[in-house]
C-alpha cells in the first residue's frame, strides 16, 4: 500500500475494464502477520478505518481477520497460499470447498474483491509453478459455481524476476521458459475474466544492487533528470514507472497488450543491514510519500498514460518474525503499537521534501485544518539525534530557546524530548511552517494537536 486520506480518491477496482481518461489511481495496504506482537484484528480494522484505508490485501484467509473486516467498508484481497497450489490444481472439489469455507462464508459482509492464487510462485523453492494456472482455473470455476465470479476476480502476484529483460522498459520480456507453459495461459485467463495481472515491484532492490548506476532521487520520486528509453523515446521520471512498463512491454510481446495491471506489493524499508544500500526511515518516507502523490495525481505510466496506477503498499506493520536481512522486518508503516514508523503525507496535495538525504517528508500547512500545526520531537529516535537537533535549532537555526532555560516557563518537564520539541517547534514556526522545516534528520514530525509538556504553551507563529 491510500493511507490516511485515501478514500477520497480510490476510484479503481479489479473489475474495472476500461478507462477513457486518466482517473486517479488507488492505493491499498498489505496486512502481513508474520509477527507475535501485532494488535488484535479488531484493533487493526479500527486503525485502518481511522486512517481512511479502504483496501487491504491479506496473505491468507484467517477467520479472525475476515470476521473483523465484516461490515467495515474495506475491500479485501485474500490469498490461497503456495502450499495449497498442488491440491488446488489436482482437484476441483478441493477449490470448491476452499472457496466455500474461505470466501463464500464471509461474503457479502466482508467485501472480498479478489483472490491471489499463490504469491511469487515462479521463485517458490517448492517448485509450484506447474500447478499455478490449473489452480487459478479451478478457483475461477468455483467462483462461477457459487455465483461469485462477477464480484471476485482471480489473479496471482508475480515478482519482477519473471522478466528476462527489464531495461530499457521497451525491451521488457518474460523468461523464455515461463512463456508457453505459464505466462500465456495465465494472461489468457486474466483477459477472459477481465482481471488484472498482479505484480510485486520494488525499486529498492534495483537501487540497492545498482546504486552506482541508478540515481537515488530517481528511485524515490524526487526531482531528477529522468531517463529516456532508447527503444521508444519515452521519458521516465521514476524507477517504478519504468519497472511497470517493462511488464507491459513483456505482455505486449506475447500478445496481451490489453491486460490491466495492479502493483500488489511495493515499499521501502525503514532499516536494513550495512550492505542494504538506501535502507532507512528518511528514504522510506520519501518513497512512500512520493508514491502516494504520484498515484493520486491520476497519471498513468509513460507507456499507458490513460490507465491509472493502482498500488498496494507493503506493509501495514513491521513484522518481527520474518526471516532474512534486517530490511525484511522493517517495511511497516506502523509499529505494532500502532504508532507511525515515520510521517508520510498521504494526500495528493502534500509534497515530499526533495533535498537532503536525512530529511523526512511532512505535510504542508494547507493540509491541516485551520493551518494549526506544531513540530515535536520523535521520542523513538536516539538521544544523540535529539541533542544534535536541539543544538542546531537553538544555535545556527535561530530558534527562541529562552523559555527552556533553567527557571524559565518551559524548563519543566526537564527532559530532552520536551526541550527538543519546544526548540524544534520554535524553529518550525519561525520558518513559517514550511515543508522540510520539521525533520532534523528524522528526529521530528508535524502534529495537528497542541503539544502537551507540563504547563508549557507552544507558540503557533512568529
Amino acid at each position: 500500500m491510500a493511507l490516511f486520506v485515501l478514500s477520497l480518491l480510490m476510484l479503481s477496482s479489479f473489475s474495472t475494464i476500461s478507462y477513457t481518461h486518466a482517473d486517479s489511481g488507488m492505493i491499498g495496504v498489505n496486512y502481513g502477520r508474520i509477527a507475535n506482537n501485532l494488535p488484535a484484528p479488531e484493533k487493526v480494522v479500527e486503525l485502518l478505518k481511522s486512517q481512511g484505508i479502504n483496501r487491504v490485501k491479506l496473505y491468507d484467509t484467517d477467520k479472525s481477520v475476515l470476521t473483523a473486516l465484516a461490515n467495515s467498508g474495506i475491500k479485501v484481497v485474500v490469498s490461497l497460499p503456495n502450499e495449497n497450489l498442488a491440491a488446488a490444481s489436482a482437484d476441483q472439489s478441493y477449490t470448491d470447498n476452499w472457496v466455500q469455507e474461505n470466501v463464500k462464508k464471509y461474503t457479502p459482509a466482508t467485501d472480498i474483491e479478489a483472490i491471489a492464487v499463490g504469491n511469487e510462485v515462479f521463485v517458490d523453492p517448492r517448485n509450484t509453478t506447474t500447478y499455478l494456472v490449473q489452480a487459478m482455473k479451478n478457483v475461477q470455476s468455483s467462483l462461477v459455481k457459487f455465483n461469485l465470479d462477477e464480484s471476485i476476480k482471480v489473479s496471482s502476484p508475480i515478482a519482477l524476476s519473471a522478466l528476462a529483460n527489464s531495461y530499457p522498459p521497451s525491451s521488457g520480456s518474460f523468461k523464455p521458459d515461463l512463456i508457453e507453459p505459464v505466462i500465456k495461459p495465465m494472461l489468457d485467463l486474466l483477459r477472459k475474466t477481465s482481471s488484472h495481472i498482479m505484480v510485486n515491484a520494488y525499486p529498492f532492490f534495483a537501487y540497492a544492487a545498482n546504486a552506482d548506476k541508478i540515481s537515488l532521487d530517481y528511485a524515490l520520486f524526487k526531482e531528477n533528470a529522468g531517463n529516456v528509453d532508447s527503444g521508444n523515446g519515452l521519458k521516465y521520471n521514476n524507477l517504478l514507472d519504468a519497472q511497470i512498463d517493462a511488464v507491459f512491454a513483456a505482455m505486449a510481446a506475447v500478445g496481451f497488450n490489453d491486460v490491466k495491471l495492479v502493483v500488489t506489493e511495493t515499499g521501502w524499508p525503514s532499516a536494513g543491514d550495512e550492505n542494504e544500500i538506501g535502507a532507512g526511515s528518511a528514504n522510506a518516507a520519501a518513497y512512500n510519500g512520493g508514491l502516494v502523490k504520484r498515484v493520486l495525481t491520476g497519471n498513468g505510466t509513460p507507456l499507458k498514460p490513460k490507465e491509472p496506477l493502482n498500488v498496494y503498499l507493503f506493509a501495514l506493520f513491521n513484522e518481527n518474525q520474518k526471516t532474512g536481512p534486517t530490511s525484511e522486518r522493517n517495511y511497516g508503516l506502523f509499529y505494532p503499537n500502532e504508532n507511525k514508523v515515520y510521517d508520510v503525507p498521504f494526500s495528493a496535495k502534500s509534497t515530499p521534501v526533495n533535498d537532503g538525504k536525512d530529511k523526512v517528508p511532512v505535510k504542508t500547512p494547507s493540509s491541516r485544518v485551520g493551518g494549526q500545526t506544531w513540530c515535536v520531537a520523535n521520542g523513538r529516535t536516539t538521544k544523540e539525534k535529539l541533542q544534535e537537533g536541539l543544538d542546531y535549532a537553538c544555535g545556527e537555526g535561530g530558534a527562541d530557546c529562552r523559555p527552556i532555560q533553567k527557571g524559565a516557563t518551559c524548563y519543566d518537564p526537564e527532559s530532552l524530548e520536551a526541550h527538543a520539541s519546544y526548540a524544534f517547534n520554535s524553529y518550525y514556526q519561525k520558518n513559517a511552517r514550511g515543508v522540510g522545516t520539521c525533520d532534523f534528520g528524522g528526529a521530528a514530525y508535524v502534529v495537528s494537536q497542541p503539544p502537551k509538556y507540563g504547563k508549557c504553551e507552544f507558540p503557533t507563529g512568529h
